[in-house]
Formats: structure tokens, sequence, C-alpha cells
């Protein structure tokens, strides 16, 4: 019996502290499929298309020509709005060099570019949607089609988790509002229902309904999780693969664990007041977004395989009109916590093996809409990636010389999610789920690793 169970739960068919052992435990710690420095992910979402050539693409052409209509020489594009005929806007800012690297960033983000010799700068992105659902979908999911599993919902399947007591994978969506899209944007897709993201907020009570019920003791809990626990099982059936079911009688187990951890976790008051102010916390503007940082990196700190965290309400860094307002005031909003971030992780030694992410579903046009705003451009944009494995201080790609499409060095969402994989120790071609007698993955069809990332 103990050689059976030893065997088994090197197989993950057993839950730690499961009082249901013969339930699989979906989130027991899997080896990747070859060595790798990346353990853990936070995902920092900047929900509605933050402008590259506004933040991290300068265009001194871009500059030239403010003004007047985009060259012919730039050809037919697709947009959401027929402004090929608009004339184009220079950037917000200046952009200045920045660290031993010399990469520039602009004056929006003095912070983050404190941290760009630990960044790796991707400034040729390019997806397939140019309207935000459809686009949130494919970055979070790699389809812009809604119903398959997010990025989170792969890594942990892949991965497994390092901590039983937390969910593996945590979303801490922005209080203002929702990215647009909603939550398939974070669902589990044809995989079971365990692998969707858990939704986590500050203060007393970070999961809803997670508080056990006054005047109920801990022997009286333990007994109805027992009971219904025994009931599911009764209905789940010796040999029924019912992955609803299966994660519902996961879910009551880890609730029940996590009533004892997660408070802790979401307990800052051990933090001190220098870790504090260095995300922000003691100013109104950065506070909030701040707190959601810190509380990502506690989480990792406890073996948590991927947090994500959205920034910008429903319409976010959507700056169709006043781009100027818009964007100053999500930079303000955002630059400290993201650079406390990745200050406070490498200083903890946790960087090496936290991968962090930084991007949107898409970039902005050079074009102004409206004279203030900028459109979607799917075309070009940029995104960053720092930590786990990767090589700061350099810049991969291009996009043409007023930003409109990437140019050189060119990292579809498909070669993006592939590189994020491979940091983790997965090969994307090879980590699949068997769905409708097809083998899906998250990079579909395609995707090719971008090595020049690694370290």
């Amino acid at each position: 019996m103990l050689a059976l169970a030893a065997l088994l739960n090197k197989d993950g068919l057993l839950a730690a502290e499961s009082t249901s052992a013969s339930v699989p435990n979906p989130f027991a710690p899997k080896a990747p499929h070859f060595p790798a420095k990346a353990k853990r992910v936070i995902f920092l979402y900047m929900s509605g298309g933050p402008s590259h050539v506004d933040l991290f693409d300068p265009k001194p052409e871009l500059v030239r020509l403010a003004g007047q209509p985009i060259p012919d020489s730039f050809g037919t594009f697709k947009t959401r709005r027929a402004v090929a005929k608009n004339k184009l806007l220079a950037p917000l800012r200046s952009f200045q060099p920045r660290g031993q690297s010399g990469i520039e960033v602009s004056d929006l983000l003095p912070h983050i570019g404190s941290c760009m010799d630990d960044i790796c700068l991707l400034r040729s992105c390019y997806a397939d949607s140019v309207t935000h659902p459809e686009a949130v979908y494919q970055m979070n999911t790699g389809s812009i089609l809604m119903g398959r599993p997010s990025l989170g919902s792969w890594a942990t399947y892949g991965l497994g988790s390092e901590n039983q007591n937390m969910p593996a994978f945590v979303v801490m969506p922005d209080p203002a509002g929702w990215v647009k899209g909603g939550a398939p944007a974070w669902g589990n897709g044809y995989m079971p229902a365990a692998f969707q993201g858990t939704i986590l907020r500050g203060g007393a009570s970070p999961i809803l309904n997670l508080s056990t019920p006054q005047g109920v003791t801990g022997e009286q809990q333990q007994a109805t999780v027992d009971l219904i626990t025994r009931l599911n099982r009764e209905s789940l059936g010796a040999n029924e693969a019912d992955s609803e079911l299966s994660a519902r009688i996961s879910a009551y187990e880890l609730a029940f664990r996590m009533q004892r951890h997660a408070p802790e976790v979401v307990d800052i008051s051990s933090e001190s007041a220098a870790t504090k102010k260095l995300y922000g916390m003691d100013q109104k503007v950065t506070a909030e977004f701040g707190l959601r940082c810190l509380l990502a990196r506690r989480m990792i700190e406890r073996g948590v395989r991927f947090v994500q965290l959205y920034c910008g309400d429903t319409n976010g860094w959507d700056g169709h009109s006043d781009i100027e307002g818009n964007h100053t005031k999500l930079c303000a909003l955002s630059d400290q916590p993201v650079a406390g971030l990745l200050k406070d992780l490498k200083s903890r030694g946790l960087l090496d093996s936290t991968l962090v992410i930084w991007g949107g579903e898409f970039g902005r046009t050079p074009m102004s809409e409206g004279g203030t705003g900028r459109d979607h451009n799917p075309h070009g944009f940029s995104m960053f990636l720092a930590g786990g494995g990767v090589k700061g201080g350099q810049v991969i790609g291009t996009t043409d010389a007023v930003g409109l499409r990437a140019e050189s060095e060119k990292a579809h969402v498909h070669d993006i999610h592939a590189t994020i994989l491979a940091l983790l120790g997965m090969d994307h071609t090879r980590l699949t789920f068997r769905h409708n007698g097809r083998p899906e993955r998250l990079t579909e069809v395609s995707g090719n690793v971008i090595r020049k990332v690694f370290a």
C-alpha cells in the first residue's frame, strides 16, 4: 500500500491534504520538458492597448512628419475606423536613453526606465484582430475565438503548483472594471474547470465566500466538507470522467485549506514601510495598483504558479480621444508599482526564477483619431519580458519609420506564447490537451520560440 501510494502521488493522483484521495490532484507539481530558470509568472496586463509610439518605441520620423497625412508609401492597412487619412500625431513625451544599455524609453515611464537593464523589450509584436475582445482573447488564450484555455491555465496544466494550499492560477482584475471580453480571458476553456483563474482581491476578504460562517467550528466544517465530498464522489462514479464535478470536489478541498492560508498571503502588515513605499503605497495615485503588485510578489513567493494583474478599467489604455490625459493618468498609476515589483523581486533573489510580462492586446496607430487620440493598432506594438532566464538590457525587433507595422524580427502572439512556455521549460509543440479527438495546444499550429530572449 505504501509503494502504491508513492507511485500514485508521483503521478499526481493523490491530493495533498485531501479529504478524497481518490480524486486526482490537478495541481500536483510536474517536471518541465527541459530545465528552465523561470518557475512562475507574473503577467502585468495593460488592458485596452497602450501606445508603443508614446512609451517604448521612439520614432524621430513620426516627430518630423507630425501634422501630415501618413505617406502613401506605407500602403494600405486595417484599422478599426477609417483613420488612414488622419494626420500623424507626435509622441506625447520625449524619449531618453536609460541604464547602461541605453534603451530609449518615454519620459512617461521614468521608474520602469530605471529597470531597462533587466528588461528585454520586444518592439515588433503583432496580432490578428483590431477589436478588443478578440485581441484580448488572442493575447490571453492564443485564439481570437472565445472558449480556449488561457495562458495561465496552460502553465498550471503543464507544471502544476508548488503550493497546494493556494490556487495555482490567480487573477487580480482592476477594481474599476474588468477587461473587455471578461472572464473567458482567464478561463479554462476545454480543460477541466480546476484550471481556470481564481479571482483575488485585496483586503480582509481576498476571495469571496471563503471565510468560515460565524458560529461554525472547524470540526463542523470539516464534517460538512467530508459529507459533500463523499456525495460528490458517489455521483461521480467509479470510472466517470466528469471534469466539472472533479473540479468541484477539488475546489471544496482547496477552499477548506485556503481558509487557513489565504488570509496570511494577503496580510501585508509584516511588510516594511520601505517596501510599501517602493511600490508607491504611500501615495494615493499608486496605492491600489501598488498593493496588487505587492500581493503578486507575496503569492509567487509562496509557490503560486501564475499571477495575472490587469491594469486599467474596462476602457483602460484605450486612448481614442485625449490620449495625453489617458496615458498620463495610467502611467502615473502603474509606472512606480511595476518598477517596484521588479526591484523587489531582484533584491529578494526572486527575479531569476520569476518571469515578468508587461503588455496589452495591441498598440495604437501613429495617426491621430479626432485630433487628440489614437486608434487600435495590431500591426506593430511593444511588450517586455524580465527575469526568469531573460537576457535584460536588449531590444528585439523594430517597427517601420512611424511605428505602424512590425518590420524586423517580427513576433506574432504565437511566438510570444511559445517563448513564454520555453522560458518555463515547456516545448509548446509537446504541451497538448486532447479535445474532441484532437491534440490542442496554446499556439494552435504555429509559433516559434524567440531565442534571442534567452540569457
